[in-house]
């Protein structure tokens, strides 16, 4: 049985999620202690233990301590079963978190999947359904996944209540990933999401946007939500290259005023556009896993941090693949081999 460390890295929610997704895909059990021992209220939230039993519904999997806060999980995966699923976090916790922990699997079951998750679809700390449709997806079909991701309706903390649902087809096998450059830029744009939130919080985000970024009144969208799905505001920011889309988001919350959740935004964007490297920090830890399984390759990111080296020591116990970082250029070149 393989021993995971869940304090070890960066110490969060995702050295689990990867260990269920390897734990399925590889058909070996493995124990996590210390889970989620570095965030400020450690053990298994709502959203890591909807992922948990999501994991265990696909496999018929044995689980020991699958319970709120619990610090110590056993899972021992059984067979894998394509199907028709929904998993429903019943709080406004990440619906694309549980969807990343199941798809690795159900992208090699013996059949096609259907996968409806409800909760939040639009949360901090999390990437957005506009981050895993038009980022991280694009480049799993250019391995040769068939996925298809539909936004069913918005959830926004506190309240959740959306709705994602997927298509999935299994792949042979997933082919080797290199995007070593970006290309040139096709179109950027911005986004900013409001329900039930005064139109005008979306209006000054996207002129703090067109300022810092220089976009044009064309590329600032405003997006009115239905009241309903409220109260929630998000604002996103697309740079479609040639060869890869980066999706930069900001979340509105609660005493914090509409100039700074769009600065943030800008600034994660200005920063990667005044960069080479076709890949950001966030789409590179989500690379990482679908290349381990498939056919490897290697991928040039702005920045490592701790979260991906986490994550790619996690990957590397299950696997045996190695995964190699050096640095390139001013950034950082992955290997997965």
């Amino acid at each position: 049985m393989i021993e995971i460390d869940g304090s070890e890295g960066e110490g969060g929610g995702q050295i689990l999620r990867s260990s269920l997704s390897l734990a399925i895909c590889t058909q070996q059990p493995f124990r996590i202690v210390n889970i989620r021992a570095n965030r400020e209220r450690p053990g298994l939230m709502r959203q890591h233990l909807t992922a948990v039993n999501a994991a265990a519904q696909i496999c018929d999997a044995q689980v020991d301590g699958a319970e709120p806060g619990s610090r110590a999980l056993t899972f021992k995966p059984g067979r894998l079963i394509a199907g028709d699923y929904s998993f429903d976090i019943g709080t406004a916790g990440s619906c694309t978190l549980v969807f990343q922990t199941v798809l690795p699997a159900l992208l090699i079951a013996d059949g096609e999947s259907r996968v409806r998750i409800m909760g939040g679809t639009h949360n901090n700390a999390s990437p957005p359904f506009d981050f895993l449709a038009r980022s991280f997806l694009p480049l799993l079909a250019r391995m040769g996944a068939n996925v298809q991701l539909e936004l069913a309706s918005y959830g926004f903390y506190p309240r959740g209540g959306g709705e994602i649902r997927s298509h999935i087809v299994p792949a042979t096998r997933l082919g080797a990933l290199e995007l070593l450059e970006r290309g040139v830029l096709h179109r950027g744009y911005a986004e900013a999401y409001v329900a039930a939130i005064p139109l005008h919080v979306a209006q000054r985000e996207l002129e703090v946007i067109r300022r810092r970024l220089g976009f044009t009144q064309s590329d600032l969208l405003l997006r009115a939500l239905p009241n309903d799905v409220g109260p929630g505001n998000a604002v996103t920011i697309t740079l479609d290259h040639e060869q890869v889309t980066e999706v930069f988001t900001g979340f509105g919350e609660k005493g914090v005023s509409a100039e700074s959740v769009a600065e943030r935004a800008a600034e994660d964007a200005r920063v990667y556009l005044a960069a080479t490297a076709p890949v950001d920090e966030h789409l590179a830890d989500q690379l990482l896993l679908p290349m381990a399984l498939g056919s490897g390759g290697s991928f040039i990111a702005r920045t490592v941090t701790p979260h991906l080296r986490s994550n790619a020591a996690v990957i590397e116990r299950f696997t045996g693949r190695k995964v190699t970082i050096l640095p390139t250029g001013g950034h950082m070149e992955l290997r997965v081999s």
